[in-house]
């Protein structure tokens, strides 16, 4: 297999997908993934997706940012990430996505290290919503071919340019590559990823002496179900947390506060575990009502009531695992890395958004805000003017 494209985006994920809804309709453009299109990780984001809800919320939401990730952020990146948040709520909305509401208005939720609710959100399984709703327009698109089981085993590298990449089936030129390709979470024993996400794009961009930033910067969720079997992890989300579950030791004592960063409250439980002898620690829904756990965290109910725990009258073994990549290839406020031609976006790139720990339900934001303006830049480099995205 041999193809000549306009572009070529690695990943189907909500970056991968947003690009390709922004980018030039007149362009063609050959999207590759690894597995079967829903096998992302951005189709198992429960929590949900934050937006600036108005000038008076910008302060505490940069300053929540900035302090969950140690203030090891790029500020520049934070900002526009935030700023952009609104009209990235739009265009979703615009695509079909659904959030929860009360009456009219959109319904927010907290999560940890938030100061305020500024999480919308679907039941929970927000990132299944908006991933499900994107592919579907995706799809429609007749300038885009979807190449699923084709994995990116190299770029092409020509001139100290991109000009595309190699695959197990043979080569794609593009005259630009977007690398969306997703986090590490396969390298690890116990993580809430595919495991087949084993940051391909990451050793590659190695050998290719391309700038990657940060890459210890690897997140712990503090909250995963624990098991003895083996495999990915299920997450039990932090807007659990965030809608008043609490965290008990073997005595059924609380030891810390829930809404901490996460990398704070992952620690607390490690050495809570240690403490006890234990393997895990207890997680309570006792202060959210049956009612809101059977319509907010439907997901969560029946997969722990098929691991034979009912929610609603006792408590469930939670443990931490990996869940996120901060660290990934450098890239600049436009999702350019240090190749020229090349761009990356998503979980696999590094734009200082997160800083050393990443705050809840920023990762969505992030992925779109910084996809779409991989597209600007993009358009930019092909003259063609900006305009809003196609609403299908």
């Amino acid at each position: 297999m041999e193809i000549k494209t306009d572009i070529v985006i690695v990943g189907t994920g909500v970056a991968g997908l947003f690009a390709a809804l922004n980018l030039p309709k007149d362009k063609k453009i050959v999207m590759i993934t690894k597995s079967d299109l829903e096998s992302s990780d951005s189709f198992l984001a429960q929590g949900g997706i934050c937006v600036l809800r108005g000038e008076e919320d910008y302060d505490s939401y940069f300053a929540d940012t900035m302090n969950a990730g140690h203030n090891e952020n790029r500020g520049e990146s934070v900002e526009i990430m935030i700023k952009s948040s609104p009209d990235i709520i739009n265009d979703l909305v615009g695509y079909g996505v659904e959030f929860e509401k009360n009456g009219e208005e959109f319904a927010y939720t907290r999560e940890g290290a938030h100061s305020r609710p500024r999480i919308l959100y679907h039941k929970d399984i927000t990132g299944r919503e908006i991933t499900s709703k994107l592919l579907a327009q995706v799809k429609k698109l007749e300038n885009v071919t979807i190449l699923e089981y084709t994995t990116m085993t190299d770029i092409i590298e020509e001139n100290e340019k991109c000009a595309g990449v190699i695959t197990d089936k043979g080569e794609i030129r593009a005259d630009f590559t977007i690398l969306a390709s997703g986090g590490i979470g396969g390298r690890y024993r116990h993580s809430t990823n595919f495991p087949h996400l084993t940051g391909d794009a990451l050793d590659i961009s190695k050998n290719h002496g391309i700038r990657l930033e940060h890459l210890d910067y690897v997140q712990i969720h503090p909250t995963t179900l624990y098991s003895k079997k083996p495999g990915r992890r299920f997450l039990i989300s932090e807007s659990v947390r965030g809608e008043g579950a609490v965290l008990y030791n073997k005595d059924k004592k609380r030891f810390v506060d829930e809404l901490l960063p996460r990398d704070v409250v992952t620690q607390a439980i490690h050495e809570q575990m240690e403490k006890d002898g234990t393997d895990y620690v207890w997680l309570s829904m006792e202060n959210i009502d049956t009612e809101t756990i059977m319509s907010h965290f439907p997901n969560i109910y029946q997969h722990c009531l098929e691991e034979g725990f009912d929610v609603t009258k006792e408590c469930i073994p939670v443990v931490p695992a990996q869940h996120y990549f901060m660290g990934g290839i450098w890239v600049d406020s436009d999702s350019r890395t240090s190749m020229e031609k090349l761009f990356a976006v998503g979980e696999t790139s590094c734009n200082g958004v997160h800083g050393a720990n990443r705050l809840a339900s920023n990762s969505l934001l992030e992925s779109l805000v910084f996809a779409k303006r991989a597209a600007s830049k993009i358009r930019e480099e092909y003259h063609v003017p900006e305009r809003f995205p196609d609403k299908m």
